[in-house]
């Protein structure tokens, strides 16, 4: 077999065993291994040296390391130490024939589970790989019956350890028992529906309906009747009383995404309803009371629209009591790995797919990606992954080219007016234009929530223009 074999077939059955690397430099012996273990029903990869295993382990993930000790480039104890910097849970088991205390001593300190002297009784190594695997097992759906359990009841879904996000912890636990008016900013994809459901399930009204209504979604007469509801014949096609979701939501919460794009004539109706906790529906008379907390969502500079006479002041101030701003994902890179953990555990679990880690080149690309879809943009590439990929990891080669291949700072140099230094080896000019002109039509896009006409405008372009290098682009 060539420098890293592959001792099982690639079936669907043989990817969901337990994988496990062999790791020594005489054929004989790793052939034998390979046939042993592969008729216990593990999934077995060879490596001639030292330096094919890091390789092999670096395109991961393994469960287990069977290593000789002494090789020619590298000894088994310095491959069990690169294993444990790239899987910290990785078992390890060490053979050799030339045993001695102070490796045995060495590999166990760095964490090898045994050590066996050749020649090794097979039986004993096949019982103690089953042993040392349904350990590994079991303490892994232990970590991840935990984290679910976690993460399904601690901050509805929201994932992050940064600074950043432990001050919206901070904030959410600090007002979520008050009823004073929220309102949440940030980027497009930041989370925002997550903090509002994450106040309201915190809150005294957690046993009480939340309504989320997206103001940006939907003409100004539907949006009227849906927030307040009519009266039977206040409008054609009004064949009967429809409750608005203020009255849906009496008592409980209701989330208004998007508020800054809410028509001036809705604003003045949305604030009478804040002023007086009162309205009326559609067509009607009779004034119902509104015993509701509102939270409120835009990823608009609502202080400038306010300036440009494009959203009410008044309105501005009621709703601002409380403001909590999210963080781009860009300024927190350190909780990429885990919300890609949890959208991979997501994904692969809805597409019984049994891909179950993320190769570390793959991590590398996803942490220096910008996300200008911040995190709906990272699910979407996660699932996406899942779904192409044919090995037990997430590799490169299933991210999309625009996380591979663009500029890690590309975006962020662009927005904040930054200039590129031309690198001493030069550049392919041509490709990078076209690198600029696709991080600002995905950004524009994602700002207009997908709306092409009015992405096109954000950048100064025709809409046939914009249409156009959309479909060059491939842009979705």
């Amino acid at each position: 077999m060539s420098a890293t074999e592959t001792a099982s077939t690639p079936t669907d059955a043989a990817r969901q065993a337990p994988r496990i690397l062999v790791v020594d430099d005489e054929p004989s012996m790793r052939q034998m291994l390979a046939i042993v273990l592969k008729r216990e029903g593990y999934e077995v990869s060879l490596a001639e040296n030292g330096r094919m295993a890091v390789a092999a382990l670096e395109r991961g993930p393994f469960d287990l390391l069977i290593s000789d000790i002494k090789m020619p480039d590298m000894s088994g104890v310095e491959v069990l130490r690169a294993a444990k910097q790239i899987d910290p849970d990785i078992l390890g088991i060490m053979i050799t024939a030339f045993a001695s205390t102070e490796t045995a001593i060495e590999a166990m300190r760095l964490g090898a589970c045994d050590y066996l002297s050749k020649p090794f009784d097979i039986d004993l190594l096949k019982m103690k790989v089953r042993e040392k695997v349904e350990n590994r097992h079991l303490k892994q759906e232990n970590i991840l019956l935990k984290r679910t359990l976690g993460v399904s009841h601690s901050f509805s879904n929201i994932i992050g350890r940064s600074e950043s996000m432990l001050d919206v912890f901070k904030m959410i636990e600090t007002v979520a028992r008050t009823n004073s008016t929220i309102l949440l900013t940030g980027e497009s994809g930041t989370g925002k529906g997550l903090v509002a459901q994450a106040v309201h399930y915190h809150s005294l009204r957690r046993d009480k309906p939340m309504v989320a209504l997206n103001c940006g979604a939907m003409p100004e007469t539907l949006l009227e009747s849906e927030m307040f509801g009519h009266m039977r014949g206040a409008f054609t096609g009004a064949d009967q009383n429809k409750k608005g979701l203020l009255e849906v939501a009496e008592k409980g919460t209701i989330f208004l995404d998007e508020i800054g794009e809410m028509s001036p004539v809705m604003q003045v109706k949305l604030l009478r309803v804040l002023q007086e906790r009162r309205f009326r529906r559609v067509g009607g008379l009779e004034e119902l009371q509104a015993d509701i907390r509102v939270i409120a969502a835009t990823n608009q500079d609502l202080a400038k629209a306010v300036a440009e006479s494009r959203f009410r002041e008044d309105l501005f101030y009621r709703i601002n009591v409380i403001p909590i701003v999210l963080p781009p994902l860009r300024e927190r890179r350190e909780d990429i790995p885990l919300l890609a953990e949890h959208f991979l555990a997501k994904y692969s679990s809805q597409m019984e797919k049994p891909v179950t880690a993320i190769s570390r080149p793959a991590l590398e690309l996803l942490q220096k990606h910008d996300w200008p879809g911040n995190i709906r943009e990272l699910e979407n590439v996660i699932e996406r992954a899942v779904a192409l990929e044919g090995t037990p990891s997430i590799q490169p080669e299933s991210l999309p080219a625009v996380v591979r291949g663009g500029s890690p700072r590309l975006a962020a140099s662009l927005t904040s007016g930054g200039h590129e230094t031309l690198p001493v080896e030069g550049l392919d000019l041509e490709a990078r234009v076209q690198e600029i002109e696709r991080s600002y039509l995905s950004q524009a896009l994602e700002r207009a929530n997908g709306m092409q006409g009015k992405a096109a405008e954000l950048l100064g372009m025709s809409f046939r223009s914009f249409r156009y290098y959309v479909k060059k682009y491939n842009l979705r």
